[in-house]
């Protein structure tokens, strides 16, 4: 004969009227909660103990009956607490293989921009103070000699980030007027910014030459009319047409446009200043290759390619440069010290080519071996293994690594890390699913890349310093809710 097992009985008292309810005041002289208070102040202990007691109340007043005492109050007043104060912009594990992720911050500064963010923060300093004769200085100041030299510009100017470097450019050079632009360059990045629609807030008339895969030196030309403003040049950073092709360089363009006395605007989005060939990376168009080729102004990024802080660099001729900082849309555009602070030594790496490698966060995961991944990849095989257990298979695996944030969107870097799959090819959808969320749910959150029935975890980003830290929260995968 079968048997039921009986129910528990249950150990804590039985609440089943708002009355049984402890009062606020006696909760808020509770141990913990004079701890708390230290943490939080009186105001939010407060708020959550009365929201605490507020949903029981309800639940009571439903006719449900409650089993918890003082201790489970305090404790779901804490976790309200704790979930409310923590922050909101956490660090992560970037495991993606993008490695100028845009979701995820792009580009890591380097430690001496650290150290002089950490500096500028702490302390007045002269943002737009002249210390040679004690008068108002201008911002620019601070690294606009630094990037003419990098560059090989006149003038420079430095905005938020290059889509306010491209619109601030425009409504400056072109407002009421047209600006001449190749179909194959009316590109849309992320978010939905795209060269028409900019170029519309911007007040300028957009006018389209040749086609999709072929523009001429002749469609610009023919295009040209008494109320052109500018020929404009977009760097195609985050797509490739290939094929029946046909572009016209820059430096075609601006001879074009210097026998018309009209100036040329290239946007390069991810602009570097170095031939990143050097360190066996694809090429990429330099902003001082741009200069040389007769470019008027140049617009690109400071927290892609560059490696350094969110930031829209505008580069150029002396007098464009000054009618672009006369525009009102300048001060509203403008940077803060703190942006400066991590630009001004990040720029100052590259005076030193033989070390900029090291130095520079982004080179230096763009540079990094395969087979120091490979080793990190087979000491964390295991470990994994260990912890998932047999309902999935941990393997090591060759990957291909992205630049990102649209620069270089046809080449990939040769890269190493762990793949994870189902052993069970049973609803293997769901498994990964909740096992993403599962390294998601980790106290430093690691973020994989979901492709081909498996989680890839690509260890380009992960530096040997960082790699003790990573693999200590990877035992919270077991206490994480089993999949």
């Amino acid at each position: 004969m079968q048997t039921t097992a009986a129910p528990k009985p249950h150990t804590k008292p039985e609440i089943t009227h708002p009355s049984q309810l402890p009062a606020v005041d006696k909760l808020l002289l509770a141990d913990v909660m004079q701890t708390l208070r230290h943490s939080y102040g009186l105001e939010a202990c407060t708020q959550a103990v009365r929201e605490v007691l507020g949903r029981l109340r309800s639940r009571l007043l439903a006719g449900e009956a409650l089993h918890c005492d003082a201790a489970d109050m305090l404790q779901e007043a804490q976790q309200q607490l704790e979930q409310r104060f923590a922050p909101r912009l956490r660090p992560v594990f970037n495991l993606s293989g993008t490695v100028l992720h845009t979701n995820l911050g792009r580009a890591l500064l380097p430690q001496a921009a650290i150290d002089a963010v950490v500096e500028a923060m702490a302390a007045p300093a002269n943002l737009e103070y002249d210390l040679e004769d004690g008068g108002r200085g201008d911002r620019d100041d601070l690294v606009e000699s630094l990037i003419c030299e990098l560059t090989g510009a006149e003038a420079a100017t430095i905005v938020n980030n290059n889509a306010a470097a491209v619109l601030l450019v425009l409504s400056t050079m072109a407002a009421g007027r047209e600006v001449i632009v190749s179909r194959g360059e009316l590109v849309e990045i992320g978010g939905a910014f795209r060269i028409p629609d900019v170029m519309t807030r911007a007040g300028a008339r957009l006018v389209e030459v040749g086609t999709t895969n072929r523009t001429h030196e002749k469609d610009y030309l023919g295009a040209i009319g008494e109320h052109t403003a500018a020929l404009m040049k977009v760097h195609c950073s985050n797509y490739a047409i290939t094929g029946f092709t046909k572009s016209v360089s820059d430096a075609e363009v601006a001879r074009i446009a210097g026998e018309k006395g009209l100036p040329v605007i290239v946007d390069l989005g991810s602009g570097t200043l170095v031939d990143m060939r050097a360190w066996g990376l694809p090429h990429e168009v330099t902003v001082r290759e741009t200069v040389a080729a007769g470019a008027d102004i140049v617009t690109f990024s400071g927290d892609k390619l560059l490696g350094g802080p969110q930031a829209g660099i505008i580069v150029g001729k002396k007098e464009w440069i000054a009618q672009i900082k006369k525009n009102p849309l300048k001060r509203a555009l403008r940077v803060g010290k703190i942006t400066l602070a991590a630009l001004e030594p990040t720029l100052r790496l590259y005076l030193n080519p033989e070390t900029l490698a090291q130095q520079l966060t982004t080179l230096r995961l763009f540079t990094r071996k395969p087979a120091e991944m490979q080793a990190q990849a087979e000491q964390l095989q295991p470990l994994l293994q260990l912890l998932l257990g047999t309902g999935f298979v941990v393997e090591t695996a060759a990957m291909s690594s992205q630049i990102g944030s649209g620069a270089l969107p046809v080449e990939s870097l040769p890269s190493f890390g762990l793949r994870i799959y189902p052993a069970s090819g049973r609803q293997a959808g769901r498994l990964l699913t909740q096992l993403e969320a599962r390294f998601r749910k980790l106290p430093r959150p690691v973020i994989g890349r979901l492709h081909e029935d498996a989680l890839w975890l690509d260890l380009r980003c992960l530096e040997s310093s960082a790699q003790p830290a990573f693999e200590r929260q990877l035992h919270e995968l077991g206490t994480a809710d089993h999949i």
